[in-house]
């Protein structure tokens, strides 16, 4: 190939050139034009959330999880208790969290299908008056799912606890209003709708909550409150900043701004997603999940119940002509994922699809059998 693969998965994504660009250039840490970067950057994602007036944004070096992890650390106080709202992986990784911080935390675990209902919420909020913030996932990747985020924010709200979202495969497609959906902390990272590359996340916070957040943390490079008193006093990061990455990022999203935000972005990968779902369909893979719970974001497949299927060599198949897809990450069945999210269009939708049947036809499968 004379082409980098493209990255469908869940991000790492593909990039664009004049993002991979933005990188060339050398930014000192602490110096004046890199702050305005910083700054830029932080204004930008408080104003794609309607948030100036209310939160601040806080960025953190390291992966999504870093992210979470800082923020969980950060928002809830030793003595308080989490309720973890678990249909997948990173559900589950909030618990493993809270485990090593050391929070005490409850759960509700609705398996690999489907998301936690609102009136299950309540109920367990209603009977445990001790859980004081709710956790959950915007869009749960390892099935694909998108969970009812603002019906859990109105329940959360009504009882008077905090909310905590996991938004770090939706925010930047999904529609966020800070002022109509009440949450303590959203969490996100760069490298996923807002199609930057990977090395920080970041936090909005709600402006009380991170005020009154002084000491919680059990680190001293995950503290958001110290990340944040330190920002407003100097401008910089604490420790040594990601630069590039954070360069990069800037210019991500002016090319968001420039599709039209959210909502332009969101179309587009719901447009890749309902192209690539009824091509696959067409092959004979089904989903995992009902349509009205399919993401925008990832597609989950079951793998095909035929002798000649074999994970490994399907996705070194589709690699070798320039097809990076993912895993699947399910307790339950066998499964593999397709992302929508990137910069990916029809014609690299349709390309896979057509890669895919010589795949098959590679690998003795017939489409007609492919069914899991």
């Amino acid at each position: 190939m004379n082409r980098d693969p493209y990255l469908l998965t869940p991000g790492p994504i593909t990039t664009s050139l004049t993002v991979k660009q933005a990188m060339l250039h050398d930014w000192g840490s602490w110096d004046a034009d890199f702050n305005a970067v910083t700054g830029e950057v932080c204004r930008r994602l408080l104003v794609e959330a309607n948030a100036e007036a209310s939160h601040q944004c806080i960025p953190l070096q390291g992966s999504g999880t870093y992210a979470v992890e800082a923020t969980l650390a950060t928002l809830v106080p030793t003595d308080g208790k989490l309720l973890i709202l678990m249909n997948g992986a990173y559900g589950q990784r909030m618990a493993k969290i809270c485990d090593y911080i050391g929070r005490r935390y409850c759960s509700l675990d609705k398996g690999d299908y489907l998301p936690p209902l609102p009136h299950e919420v309540e109920s367990i909020l209603a009977d445990d008056p001790a859980i004081t913030h709710v956790a959950v996932v915007h869009c749960e990747t390892s099935s694909g799912i998108l969970n009812p985020v603002e019906q859990i924010a109105e329940v959360v709200a009504r009882a008077g606890r905090r909310l905590i979202i996991d938004s770090m495969s939706a925010f930047g497609a999904l529609p966020i209003d800070a002022q109509t959906l009440p949450f303590d902390a959203l969490v996100s990272s760069a490298n996923k709708c807002f199609e930057g590359v990977p090395g920080f996340g970041f936090a909005l916070i709600q402006n009380d909550a991170l005020a009154a957040a002084k000491g919680q943390a059990h680190s001293l490079s995950l503290d958001l409150y110290e990340q944040w008193q330190y920002m407003q006093r100097t401008g910089q990061w604490r420790f040594t900043p990601p630069t590039h990455c954070v360069a990069a990022f800037l210019k991500a999203l002016d090319e968001h701004a420039d599709e039209g935000g959210s909502t332009g972005r969101l179309a587009r990968y719901q447009r890749n997603r309902d192209r690539l779902v009824a091509g696959m369909r067409a092959r004979g893979f089904a989903t995992l999940l009902e349509d009205q719970w399919l993401s925008p974001i990832i597609v989950t497949f079951l793998a095909p119940q035929h002798p000649n299927f074999e994970f490994k060599r399907f996705y070194d198949l589709l690699k070798a002509q320039g097809y990076i897809i993912y895993p699947g990450k399910l307790t339950e069945a066998d499964s593999f994922r397709i992302g929508c999210i990137g910069k990916l269009f029809d014609p690299q939708i349709d390309e896979l699809l057509q890669v895919m049947d010589q795949v098959l036809n590679r690998m003795e499968i017939p489409m007609d059998q492919a069914v899991a």
